[in-house]
């Protein structure tokens, strides 16, 4: 077996199968012995409904599945947790009348944003899984998480010289959180142990926020390593008039992802059924990952 990063990310527009892909990506590589967690940072995902088993804001084993777990992030949650980390010390210290005021500083967007990114980095920051797959939110979001552990590192020096504040509290409470976030950045950064996966459709507006979400990710020094076209319409499936002028479109866009985007590529037809329930998304595993089917119909497409 070829040589695995310890962290896969997937990520793209809203609505073309980052959370399929990321599944079947989990579910290949479990079978091979890996022991593998899934984690989904996006609001929208619902890893229960793919899988057919409650996960929720836990490490849940998936059933049916050797050495596979997965967890769906619960901003609310997250964020219930990151403040009670923050206020523990400080009630053990301080007063009642400090803690309150500190309670309402806690109370902020940067804390719900630190929250989840915290949460997230702790699973980067563990040994007991081979592999880690991230489903993201659509990349927007995306790209603005993972530049956090930047601009909070940044911003946690900045505050130690000044007023010792941050909108997470006193800085001295949180300097280990600077340098978790440190790690975080040379994880990200690392080639070596981390692959960036954009998932994409054949049309337009994939292609361009692709294009735009990749560079991004450049300028902090985070590299694309891969992108999978899903979504392709089969060639024996071309025999209509609605789907003969779909492919078409499809043939203009792969040729544009094939000459423009110079990146390995993994294709994904587009399936008659939906990808729910372990024995599908095993299917669409072997599909994408021995692109057998796969390749032979974007040799008739180019």
């Amino acid at each position: 077996m070829e040589k695995l990063p310890k962290y896969i990310f997937f990520s793209g527009k809203g609505g073309v199968g980052k959370t399929s892909m990321a599944s079947a990506t989990a579910v290949y590589y479990a079978e091979k012995g890996i022991n593998t967690l899934l984690v989904t940072t996006d609001p929208a995902a619902n890893l229960s409904d793919v899988f057919e088993q409650e996960i929720g804001h836990k490490i849940t084993a998936i059933n049916g599945v050797n050495n596979l777990y997965a967890m769906e992030i619960d901003s609310d949650e997250a964020t219930a947790e990151y403040r009670e980390k923050a206020l523990a010390p400080i009630r053990e210290t301080f007063g009642d009348e400090f803690v309150k005021i500190m309670e309402e500083q806690l109370n902020s967007p940067c804390t719900e944003e630190m929250a989840t990114f915290d949460k997230f980095t702790d699973f980067m920051d563990r040994d007991d899984y081979q592999l880690v797959i991230f489903d993201t939110a659509p990349t927007g979001h995306t790209i603005r998480l993972l530049e956090l552990p930047v601009d909070w590192s940044k911003h946690i020096e900045e505050s130690a010289k000044g007023m010792g504040q941050t909108c997470m509290g006193p800085v001295e409470n949180i300097m280990a959180s600077k340098e978790k976030y440190d790690r975080a950045v040379a994880l990200l950064q690392n080639k070596e142990t981390t692959n960036f996966i954009f998932v994409l459709q054949p049309e337009a507006t994939p292609i361009q926020e692709t294009h735009r979400s990749a560079k991004e990710l450049k300028e902090i020094g985070i590299h694309t390593s891969m992108v999978i076209v899903n979504g392709i319409i089969p060639e024996e499936e071309l025999q209509n008039t609605f789907f003969i002028k779909r492919g078409e479109m499809q043939k203009k866009y792969i040729q544009q992802i094939n000459e423009t985007i110079q990146l390995p590529k993994l294709k994904m037809y587009l399936l008659a059924e939906e990808i729910r329930g372990v024995e599908i998304i095993r299917e669409v595993g072997e599909m994408l990952y021995t692109q057998q089917k796969v390749v032979k119909q974007i040799e008739t497409t180019n």
